[in-house]
């Protein structure tokens, strides 16, 4: 196995990029191992759609990153407490979606940490104690393949609560109340004697036992190159910076939300495919002097995207087609 150092990038939309280039461009005569480290961002799976998936306020107010991986799955919260974890290999045929197989390493490295309890449960997750801890997914292209992972060691579990918009219906199908009784942190069950890791200390403890050494020095790597980071900067600003394939690519979509003010009723529906407004029709009981018509034109094809709404709600005299309502009452409405 050969191991690709990639300590001090935080950035999803470069560590993603790396992924992307190892996957395409490295040999692969042995599997190569990554690990890598978030700042704040929630990575969507490929099919999923964008905008269901997050608190799409909360995650602007914070200035958290939101970027779709190759890999399908759902939707998952990163940051500085969360280890992330990617095994890329030749396709052999047999190897996509055996979690087992492909998560094995990580157990075992877990258990030779003292954490007894880590193992898979159900398709792709990996729990103690019946909480999960890391969810997993897979990606073959060509005849090459990834398997990553996440590996939750000291993550702000307030955060993925509040940043994520997990349906009703896919908690309590496991008969479970909340996001924050699922989910658990790896370092509540280390040993005393470990409880004061960092992620980074973690991180390279997960690396000595997977490779079986005592000392980093010891670990078979590989250090990326001037030409290596040229490429991956291509591939991070084509995809992975960029919002076409981020959120133009959720498939899609229907939005129908009502409101009462004091002008009235407004009821809004919108169809939402390639990430931009195809249908729009909005409804109500208010008393406005213009078509309302004008409206929806204006919102036909803009990008489903508060800046770019917010352009266009910005031109619009609101108060000539519907009375009193503000421009952020409406963008709220429709957003």
């Amino acid at each position: 196995m050969l191991y690709v150092p990639n300590d001090n990038e935080r950035d999803p939309r470069i560590n993603l990029a790396i992924e992307t280039y190892l996957l395409q461009n490295m040999p692969l005569d042995e599997p190569i191992l990554l690990f890598y480290i978030n700042e704040p961002s929630i990575i969507i799976g490929r099919n999923q759609n964008t905008i269901e998936e997050i608190n799409k306020e909360y995650v602007d107010e914070k200035g958290i990153h939101v970027v779709r991986r190759l890999s399908g799955g759902g939707a998952v919260y990163h940051d500085q407490g969360n280890l992330n974890f990617s095994f890329i290999m030749p396709d052999d045929g047999n190897s996509f979606r055996d979690f087992k197989k492909l998560t094995e390493p990580i157990v075992e490295a877990l258990h030779k940490l003292g954490i007894d309890g880590a193992q898979l449960k159900g398709r792709n997750d990996l729990v103690i104690d019946d909480k999960k801890f890391s969810g997993n997914a897979m990606y073959s292209t060509n005849g090459r393949m990834f398997a990553h992972g996440t590996l939750m060691f000291d993550s702000d579990i307030d955060e993925v609560v509040n940043a994520l918009k997990v349906k009703k219906d896919k908690i309590e199908s496991k008969g479970i109340k909340s996001i924050r009784s699922r989910v658990t942190n790896i370092k509540d069950y280390l040993p005393q004697d470990k409880q004061s890791m960092t992620t980074e200390e973690f991180r390279q403890a997960i690396l000595l036992q997977i490779f079986g050494v005592d000392n980093v020095d010891q670990v078979k790597t590989h250090e990326l190159t001037e030409d290596d980071w040229q490429a991956i900067n291509k591939i991070s600003e084509e995809y992975y910076k960029n919002w076409d394939w981020n959120y133009g690519r959720s498939p899609e979509f229907n939005l129908e939300r009502q409101k009462r003010f004091p002008i009235g009723s407004i009821e809004v529906r919108l169809d939402v495919v390639g990430g931009s407004i195809e249908k729009a029709k909005i409804f109500g009981d208010f008393f406005g002097l213009g078509e309302i018509k004008d409206v929806e034109d204006q919102l036909i094809g803009t990008r489903y995207d508060k800046h770019a709404l917010t352009e266009v709600i910005d031109q619009l005299d609101l108060t000539h087609y519907f009375g009193n309502i503000t421009k952020e009452d409406f963008l709220a409405l429709i957003y």
